[in-house]
Order: C-alpha cells, then structure tokens, then sequence
C-alpha cells in the first residue's frame, strides 16, 4: 500500500495521545495533555506503554501499534500525538499503518508556536524551525518523492521530486536566516544604545505557564496576552520600568521554556533567547505551587546553558503563593546577604514592593553628570566615552578643543583619566 499524505483537518481534531515509559527519556505525560489542549485538538483517549527501548520500525512495538490502530479506529481520531520525538522513518511508518497523521513531540511544539507567532519576526523564527524539522521529514519520506520525471516531454535533468524539494528547502531556509541576521542586527544595536545609556536589562524566563507575563504585566503596566495555557505568549516584548530610587531597567519577557526543548528551536529563537543571554539579571520565575518544581527548575537552568546564560546572576521568584497554605511573601538571602528568592503572587500583586525594593538594591543609581574638555590629541578617551556613556552636548573649537556633557556611571569615572572635569 502506498503511503498517503493526511491533510490536517480545519477544527475538531480528535488526538489519540501515546506515551512510553521508557528508561533512556522520561516525560511527563500531563504536559503532553496540556500540550495537546494548547494545540487546539481534543484528546479523546491516552495510550500507555512500557518498554526497555524504542521499537526501531513503530516505537512502541508491533502489538502496540496493533492495539493502537484498533483504538483510532473506534475513536475516528484525526491525529496521533507522541510524547516523543520520533524519527523520520518511525514517523513514516506509524502513519502508513494507522492511515492517520502522526505528530510527534517536537512537530506538536512547533505547531503551538506556529499558532502563538505575531510578530514578523516571530513568524519568521517559527517557520525557520518548521522548514529545519521538515528537511529531515524528507530523506526517504515518502515514495511519491522518490519517483523521477519521465515519459515524453517530461525528461529533464534526473532530478528526482525529492532532491527538488530538498533544494527548494533550502533556498527559503537561507533566505529566511538572511531576513532573521538583519533583525538580529537592529535588536544588537538597541542592546547596544541601553548599553551605553547604561539602562540595564533584566530578563523574565522560566518554564511555560509559570506566570512570567504575568508578573511583567504587573511590573510594567503593560497588557500582553496572559492565559492558563503552555506557550500562551512567544513574542518577546521589552518595557521600561522604573524602581523606587527613580533609576530605570529595562524587562525583557522571553518565551517559556519546556523540557526538551526541540534544538531547531533554540536555534531559531537565538536572537530572541539573546535577550536573556545578554541581560544583567535573569528573573527565574517559578510555579512555587507545582509539585514538580524542583525539576522544573533543573530544566531552566539546562535550557539556560544550551543558550550560554547559565553564569549570569539570577534572582528567583518563587511565584503563585496565593495557592499555597500559610506562605507569606517574603526574600531569602544567602550569608552575605544578598537576595537569592522572592516569595510571591503577581496575580494578587501580594509581595510586588518586595521585588521592586531588590531591584532598587541591585540597581542602585551611581550615575553623574560631568562637564569635560578633551584635547585635540584625545580621541581614544572621546571613543570610550562613545561607548560607555551617554553624551548630552559637545561643542569642538577652531583648535579642535572638545567640551562635552555627559552623564556616566561612577564605575567607568577611570576612563577619564587626568582629564578637566567639573560637575554639571
């Protein structure tokens, strides 16, 4: 029989849920139901299984997929989603036995952020991920693209319909990732003007649904999409924020992270994830109500390695003790007395003055203004301070004398050096 390609229907989708406990990789199989629901279909039934290793061919072995295709049946199902990433040829198969579409995990979390995507450039970035898993869809996918053109009037080349489709991926891939270097670009260079403003960047990340947009929304009277939901928003959004000592950050809100994390993912999120990865601070925001917490908090801190963000400082925020029993907000600190957890409710707002009062702690405003006249000969100490502060007025003479206002941070004051200055 040949294998036939399944159009998704418009709504209503009807999903038979399979998970495997398996040694090599552990799930969850409530976050495959919340995925699932999050992907719009309706989980109608969930299969079980137990094995010491994936069925190379079916995943879940023969009698298994016998089993399963008996359950399809009965419950007219429209899609088949695995808790598991499978590979190309499992996928395949399990779809030319069942006769139905089968998704697995990483194609389902793509499909999610294909839905949440609104931004161009997250458009882009979710497409991006969706070609880069699809490319690997087509060795050996299906027989129909293996078949070579031929017949009069029809010989060409020798191309066959999957090395066509393969180089056609290619082009929208390069041109995608073109597009997505000219964003990259423009988002280094607005890092780079806070940067020498010297606004600090503080990113929110955390696992999905731990109530990150919600906080921001709280911080930064902002109105971005919050719901009880995974992956309910994607597009990274950036808000000023001003702290009790009239200094001024600026949040980041990032897109959540999930266990396993599909790679084509980080890789097409990095200039997003770059937020996070060039921030100040990262606010680590944590169901403090979820019974799985503690690994939760393990899978952030992988996500954060594979993106290169696992040295910068971190300040947890022990969210949702609104659904806790005699929790009360409050800040932990290590022995030098450093804040290291925050305990509250950013629905409620029950415990808000106790972030912004470490924010204003770790922010604290050191900035001066300083009036300064530069030789003509000092043009390295006019390039640094291109970089490190912010000029407010210049005015250069005939002889090339520079007199510059500025405002700079007390700590790059050294840059200076034996330089005329006097306080504006």
């Amino acid at each position: 029989m040949e294998c036939r390609v399944f159009d998704r229907p418009d709504s209503g989708e009807r999903a038979i849920l399979v998970h495997l406990n398996c040694l090599y990789q552990k799930e969850d199989l409530a976050e495959l139901k919340e995925l699932a629901k999050s992907a719009g279909t309706n989980p109608v039934e969930v299969v079980t299984a137990s094995r010491q290793r994936p069925d190379p061919k079916f995943f879940i072995g023969k009698g298994k997929v016998e089993e399963l295709k008996a359950i399809v049946e009965a419950q007219e199902a429209d899609v088949v989603l695995f808790n598991h990433p499978l590979s190309p040829s499992q996928e395949r198969n399990l779809e030319k036995f069942l006769e139905v579409r089968v998704v697995d995990r990483n194609g389902l979390i793509l499909d999610i952020f294909a839905q949440r995507a609104q931004s161009f450039e997250g458009k882009l970035q979710v497409e991006l991920a969706q070609l880069k898993h699809l490319s690997t869809r087509l060795v050996r996918g299906w027989t129909h693209l293996e078949r070579q053109k031929g017949g009069i009037g029809l010989r060409g080349p020798g191309e066959t319909q999957l090395e066509t489709d393969r180089r056609l991926l290619a082009g929208r891939i390069k041109q995608i990732q073109q597009r997505l270097d000219k964003v990259d670009k423009q988002r280094h260079q607005g890092r780079s003007q806070r940067k020498k403003a010297d606004v600090p960047t503080v990113s929110l990340v955390g696992y999905t649904n731990a109530g990150k947009s919600t906080l921001f929304n709280t911080l930064t009277g902002a109105d971005i999409y919050v719901a009880d939901q995974l992956f309910a928003t994607l597009d990274p959004t950036l808000r000023s924020c001003s702290l009790p000592n009239n200094s001024q950050i600026v949040l980041a809100d990032t897109v959540g992270f999930i266990r396993h994390l599909p790679h084509e993912l980080v890789a097409a999120f990095k200039s997003t994830l770059q937020e996070a990865s060039e921030a100040e601070l990262l606010l680590h925001v944590v169901d403090a109500h979820s019974e799985d917490r503690d690994e939760i908090m393990r899978q952030v801190h992988l996500v954060l390695e594979e993106i290169s963000a696992d040295k910068i400082r971190r300040l947890e925020i022990f969210n949702k003790i609104d659904l806790l029993d005699d929790v009360q907000p409050h800040i932990d600190r290590d022995d030098e007395g450093n804040a290291v957890r925050i305990w509250l409710s950013a629905e409620t707002g029950l415990g808000i003055e106790l972030l912004y009062s470490v924010l204003a702690e770790i922010f604290s405003n050191s900035k001066v203004k300083k009036r300064c006249v530069l030789q003509a000969n000092q043009g390295d100490i006019r390039a640094k301070l291109s970089a490190y502060a912010q000029i407010l007025s210049e005015k250069i003479d005939d002889l090339g004398v520079n007199e510059l206002v500025i405002e700079i941070d007390v700590k790059y004051l050294g840059l200076l050096g034996s330089v005329q200055t006097e306080e504006v």
